[in-house]
């Protein structure tokens, strides 16, 4: 069972002091995130880049706490850039991602962005027009969406199939040609997302051999080789939910320091993960409201659910779950399967099935740790009206012997 740390734990009491209702809220430990975000840097080989993916949460005070750690960041929209321009510590910034706005590309262009990852043809066409406007020569990356082996795939595929992503490997020289003849875009390199959700480094491994592989090709399809230097090999590093054993990452910057190490040609390699950064800081807390019985099946119905905390349900899994009680439960107590769910009026509502609970009461508190990513921002936080859930950031530093900050 895994343990909550005291600071977490003491601002869960402290919530619960100040508040009328029953608790529902989030809390997000950016000493453990910057503990955690420096362990990952410290593993990467020269030559390796990380750049954080800033939709798997960008509340500012998690961008403020990463930003002079990471490498830069990684948006996916104009929204997102007005998030960073509002973070103390500028870094680089990449654009990518589908379906951009010209809008959103012309605020790129005016906010100094280091490069913008291209999806498609007519986006190559789009932007030459834009930067020619802005009167601005701007580095680009192409996407590819090259053939993979059926190894390869993965259970949320991103690229080797037919998906919106990326430019197909078969067009990637008329891609090319169409950059170099451009007199405001600058080739600098190209990005290969291909799998999400990734837990086995082996094939995470399989994965960057094979674009290290094909790297030399894509690089000599261009007039202007020598100015492509970087290769983004994305993120798609997944969390394991439901173990302790995570995704050995160490393992896999040993793999790739090697494989860099014998290439006389190497690219420089930039990683742009989200969740596997994000991920382990955060934690949802909720009150039990009631206890029921139905059809044979036990019941949690707590405050807030999947309209607060939809990752469950996005995901398809049965989410961990710390019982914090609010008196001692018997020590006789069996254990006990109950489903989690929260107060939406709908039977999808379940953040997690069968869990084994003993002594659990109505006014205790279940804490879902692992929500720190690709939780409450993905949610429908406005099903039902329900009031948003607050949201606290435990940093020590804050007020030297530890802070606490509330939104």
């Amino acid at each position: 069972m895994r343990e909550l740390p005291a600071a977490v734990v003491a601002a869960i009491e402290t919530a619960r002091q100040r508040s009328s209702d029953p608790l529902a809220l989030f809390i997000y430990d950016l000493d453990a995130l910057q503990r955690h975000v420096s362990q990952l840097m410290a593993a990467l080989p020269a030559g390796v880049e990380l750049y954080y993916a800033i939709k798997a949460s960008s509340e500012p005070q998690m961008l403020s706490a990463l930003a002079a750690l990471v490498d830069g960041f990684e948006i996916s929209s104009g929204g997102e850039i007005e998030r960073l321009l509002a973070c103390p510590t500028r870094k680089p910034y990449v654009f990518s991602g589908p379906g951009k706005l010209d809008s959103d590309l012309r605020a790129a262009l005016h906010r100094q962005v280091e490069a913008i990852h291209l999806e498609s043809l007519n986006e190559i066409a789009r932007l030459q027009r834009l930067a020619q406007q802005a009167g601005r020569v701007q580095a680009v990356f192409l996407r590819i969406n090259p053939e993979l082996p059926p190894t390869l795939s993965s259970k949320l595929a991103m690229a080797g199939t037919a998906t919106p992503f990326g430019i197909d490997e078969s067009q990637l020289a008329h891609a090319v040609a169409l950059v170099d003849n451009a007199s405001h875009l600058q080739l600098k390199g190209f990005h290969v997302h291909a799998m999400s959700h990734q837990l086995r480094v082996e094939r995470h491994e399989q994965l960057l051999d094979f674009y290290l592989q094909r790297w030399p090709q894509w690089r000599a399809l261009s007039s202007k080789p020598e100015s492509i230097s970087h290769l983004n090999v994305g993120g798609g590093i997944g969390v394991d939910y439901l173990a302790t054993q995570q995704f050995d990452w160490q393992r896999l910057c040993r793999h790739l320091a090697q494989r860099l190490a014998a290439n006389c040609e190497a690219p420089v390699v930039r990683f742009e993960p989200g969740r596997f950064i994000s991920a382990f800081c955060g934690y949802y807390a909720i009150e039990v409201l009631d206890m029921k019985t139905s059809h044979g099946k036990h019941f949690l119905v707590c405050r807030g659910g999947t309209h607060q905390f939809r990752l469950p349900v996005a995901q398809g899994h049965d989410h961990p779950v710390i019982h914090l009680p609010r008196h001692a439960p018997a020590r006789a107590a069996p254990a006990q399967a109950w489903t989690i769910v929260g107060q939406l009026c709908t039977p999808k509502d379940v953040l997690s099935r069968d869990c084994l609970l003993r002594g659990v009461g109505i006014g205790d508190i279940l804490v879902l740790p692992l929500a720190g990513a690709y939780g409450y921002n993905i949610s429908h936080a406005d099903f039902l009206c329900h009031p948003r859930p607050a949201q606290v950031f435990l940093q020590a530093e804050a007020s030297g012997a530890g802070g606490v900050r509330c939104e």
